[in-house]
């Protein structure tokens, strides 16, 4: 009976309480929450402080209207989308599937996985969502967004084929070479022995790349070939392939490009921090902190990158017929050759969204909406922040190896409460008296906004400084080279 009822159900974008019973897929909403410190306020009709909306007209006169977004995701960048979104006046209600236990004080959350195709889709038909936001690369790579697409719903984040770009590093590199964008030469290995000759290849130091998502910590860059060939030998084991580059110098950028399949529009450059240690010392992580804007970046920079990757990649996707709508991430070095392409991925980055929407001033849901619905052709330039903003990710102990779960939370509420000050969360989960817990590796981004990347920094530290969690771990040296005036780009080829 199931089956039978969900094509039609979904057909009509409404599914009742009793239908979702008769499903199996009742959302669960975990609770309660507040909006705290976001806008003016109402009651919603889960009993929590909302915010109110007025109707505010477009450049091409029809209002977006009050409308009700989905955020797919459990993690900090979710948790920052989420509050861009409360600041657009625009936007009537915002839900979270599966969340966290920060994003439970903002909004309404749902247990429902974002990769189970099925609990999504029947969740955003019970909400009756105007938008679904994708924010992990995993849902995407798992064709959430072509079902919630072929059901009706308008869906912010590429098709599974066009998320290729991030899941294949060597699909990656064949749309680059089609494109022509600049990027680093590579191999893709598939045995010991190609590896083996790759590496001999470049020479050190080695650069080798899962080919397949490994959530920011698939690749290895070391000066010791043995540690390289054994990161290969274990990539084979999961995903059959690496992708062993030459090595990029030069400072690295991340800059995210808005997509609707045609049009582009970028935002602001932000700069993230890999390595677990000070000093970019110890293994890659996810990220550890991230700054914006950047200073250091010759005049032109953003216009570069569109004109020499962004809009040749968008085409390329485009003529191969597979469109790609979403976030373009881009990540960049700017080498002794010029402009290379690291890598790109087709989502927000974390934790540089963290730093880059705490700056931003356009209505994100009427953004995101014109992504969705192939409008952003007529959009006016972004509306960014004088202020820099700096985010410093809290990591639990053991990260990112073996993190420690279940560790006490203190003192988060304090660094949320200072001023200029945001505390976004990743990793949490509500203990059984109420409090918060750590459920993952990195757990917290403290974000700091300043009139200089000095003040911005020391209100970054000033929130981590109020936070406790046996054995945590950050870098206290995010954004500290900039401030000092210490990055310089490589002398070489002009750009």
């Amino acid at each position: 009976m199931a089956v039978l009822l969900l094509p039609v159900l979904l057909a009509g974008r409404v599914l009742s309480l009793v239908a979702a019973t008769v499903l199996g897929k009742v959302p669960a909403v975990v609770g309660p929450g507040v909006v705290g410190r976001h806008g003016a306020h109402r009651t919603d009709r889960y009993g929590r402080a909302g915010r109110t909306h007025a109707r505010r007209d477009g450049p091409d006169g029809l209002g977006l209207g009050t409308v009700k977004i989905l955020v797919l995701g459990s993690g900090g960048r979710e948790h920052a989308i989420i509050r861009a979104l409360q600041l657009d006046p625009e936007v009537q209600e915002v839900h979270a599937a599966p969340g966290n236990a920060g994003i439970a004080l903002d909004v309404p959350v749902h247990a429902v996985d974002a990769t189970d195709v099925t609990g999504v889709t029947v969740l955003a038909g019970e909400l009756n969502a105007d938008l679904v936001v994708v924010g992990p690369e995993a849902p995407l790579a798992a064709g959430v967004s072509d079902a919630l697409r072929q059901a009706g719903f308008t869906v912010f984040g590429p098709s599974k084929a066009a998320a290729e770009l991030e899941a294949s590093k060597s699909f990656a590199k064949d749309v680059m070479a089609q494109a022509g964008v600049p990027t680093a030469a590579a191999h893709t290995c598939s045995t010991v022995a190609e590896a083996e000759t790759a590496l001999d290849a470049f020479g050190a130091p080695y650069v080798v790349k899962d080919d397949g998502l490994a959530a920011g910590k698939g690749v290895v860059v070391t000066s010791d070939r043995a540690e390289a060939l054994e990161h290969a030998r274990s990539c084979f084991d999961v995903n059959g392939t690496v992708v062993i580059e030459e090595f990029l110098d030069g400072p690295e950028v991340s800059l995210f490009v808005i997509s609707d399949g045609t049009n582009a529009v970028p935002l602001v450059p932000a700069q993230d921090f890999k390595r677990i240690g000070n000093g970019d010392a110890g293994p890659n992580t996810g990220g550890m902190g991230a700054y914006t804007p950047l200073d250091w970046l010759p005049d032109g920079f953003v216009d570069e990158v569109m004109e020499a990757v962004a809009r040749p990649v968008i085409a390329t996707m485009a003529d191969r017929g597979t469109p790609f709508a979403g976030v373009l991430y881009c990540g960049l070095a700017l080498t002794s050759r010029g402009l290379r392409v690291i890598e790109f991925n087709v989502r927000f980055g974390d934790p540089e969204t963290q730093a880059v929407l705490a700056r931003l001033r356009t209505p994100f849901g009427r953004f995101l909406m014109d992504a969705a619905t192939g409008c952003l052709a007529g959009l006016q330039e972004l509306d960014w922040s004088d202020e820099y903003a700096v985010d410093v990710v809290v990591a639990a102990a053991g990260y990112p190896e073996s993190p420690l779960k279940g560790g006490t939370l203190a003192g988060v509420a304090e660094a949320d409460a200072l001023e200029d000050v945001s505390v976004l969360h990743a990793g949490t989960a509500q203990a059984d008296d109420g409090g918060l817990v750590a459920s993952g590796g990195r757990v917290l981004a403290v974000v700091g906004l300043g009139e200089d990347l000095a003040a911005a920094r020391a209100r970054a530290y000033a929130g981590v400084d109020l936070i406790s969690l046996e054995g945590s771990q950050h870098r206290t040296d995010i954004g500290l080279k900039a401030e000092r005036g210490e990055i310089t780009l490589p002398e070489g080829e002009a750009r």
